[in-house]
């Protein structure tokens, strides 16, 4: 083992010196040299980054895991490099108990077939989440990550280093000032009491070495300002990269908020089907959902497709009198017409709405009185209703 003491010995000296320098410039004992302002404000500017986003990473972790076990076997495996296995969502394990109650109960049963419809579509929608939880995972914690872990791990290395410069700088400064401060006494009180040649030849020995000593400090005060000048340089290039970051923040940001959109736009659509499979499962035998006591009525709001009166048996006549009064509505005065983009396939689910295929552009408006989640849509010759999360509007 190679064990440098001298080097050792030196390192632990620096280090003393530099805690001293800090401790006195702490109490007002001492001057400090101050950064450039600009390098100043990039600091103040990474710290903030730094700081924030740390806070955003936990807190997405947080929304993204709510279990704090989970969330510590991630960061585990993370740490060995290691692939996450697959976890079951709570929502699909909470659809497969469904199915298995069914299957004792008897899928044929009303409250089986029921238990099928709806763990079927609990199974979706976990699967929805999992597909989110792994694009959101990729697309914007792991960028955040390996920011921290990475780019700022280097820029705190500068930092460190631009401070201890800045130090050793100052002890510099302090030194040259005390060796002038000697020198200068030794010059304005010569000792003329001695008279013996012996006692004039020490005093211009001390006074030498007084000069020497100034000079060395000098020496040591350019190579400090040298070295403190190029790792401020150094430090402000590193500090200038941080608008880039937030660039690259900003575009994961987009990235993140778009995998929302998707995955809640998927879990409407999906609780839309499964609202209309128990209308129809309801209508087919001819049992009401007022019937179920303990359970609430769905907001019909929530699913503006659907029945207005989700217990009520809609006979065909009626389904045919809404119809036609759809159509109707749709020759009412069109108010904000626009084009839009589709964002995801849509199937109709009756003569008034109108299919829709990913990444096509259609004319959409709405009439007086319509639910605010759904506007008319026109292709060509094709009209009928579209909801509103499956759009973007263009300008």
């Amino acid at each position: 083992m190679d064990f440098n003491v001298k080097k050792l010995a030196s390192d632990a000296g620096m280090f003393f010196t530099r805690a001293v320098q800090f401790t006195e410039e702490k109490l007002g004992q001492a001057e400090k040299t101050e950064l450039d302002p600009h390098l100043e404000n990039l600091i103040m500017k990474a710290d903030g980054t730094k700081n924030w986003t740390e806070k955003i990473l936990r807190q997405t972790e947080v929304l993204l895991q709510p279990n704090p076990s989970a969330r510590i076997e991630e960061f585990i495996y993370d740490k060995l490099d290691k692939k996450i296995p697959s976890r079951t969502t709570n929502a699909e394990l909470l659809g497969q108990y469904m199915l298995d109650a069914a299957t004792e109960f008897g899928p044929e049963t009303p409250y089986g077939s029921t238990l099928i419809t709806v763990g079927e579509y609990q199974k979706r929608l976990g699967g929805a989440e999992r597909e989110f939880l792994q694009t959101s995972a990729g697309s914007f914690l792991s960028p955040l990550r390996n920011f921290l872990e990475g780019d700022w791990r280097t820029i705190s290395k500068e930092k460190r280093l631009l401070e201890n410069r800045r130090l050793d700088l100052d002890i510099c400064k302090a030194r040259l000032k005390k060796a002038k401060q000697a020198e200068a006494k030794a010059a304005a009180a010569p000792d003329f009491q001695e008279t013996r040649p012996r006692n004039y030849v020490l005093s211009a020995s001390a006074s030498a070495l007084l000069s020497e000593e100034v000079d060395k400090a000098e020496h040591e005060l350019r190579v400090a300002q040298t070295e403190f000048d190029r790792q401020a340089e150094v430090t402000r290039l590193l500090l200038e990269g941080i608008s880039s970051t937030h660039l690259n923040h900003l575009r994961c940001l987009q990235d993140f908020a778009e995998a929302q959109a998707t995955y809640y736009a998927q879990c409407h659509h999906y609780m839309q089907d499964l609202q209309r499979e128990l209308h129809r499962s309801a209508n087919a035998a001819g049992a009401p959902h007022t019937l179920a006591t303990g359970c609430p009525a769905p907001i019909s709001s929530a699913f503006p497709s659907g029945p207005s009166s989700p217990g009520a048996t809609i006979p065909s006549s009626s389904n045919q009198r809404a119809g036609s009064l759809a159509i109707e509505q749709m020759q009412l005065p069109a108010t904000g017409a626009r084009k839009a983009k589709v964002l995801y396939d849509y199937d109709a689910h009756d003569a008034s709405e109108l299919s829709l295929l990913a990444d096509e552009l259609i004319t959409v408006y709405t009439v007086p009185g319509m639910d605010p989640d759904w506007l008319i849509g026109e292709r060509g010759n094709e009209k009928g209703k579209v909801p509103v999360t499956y759009l973007e509007l263009l300008s």
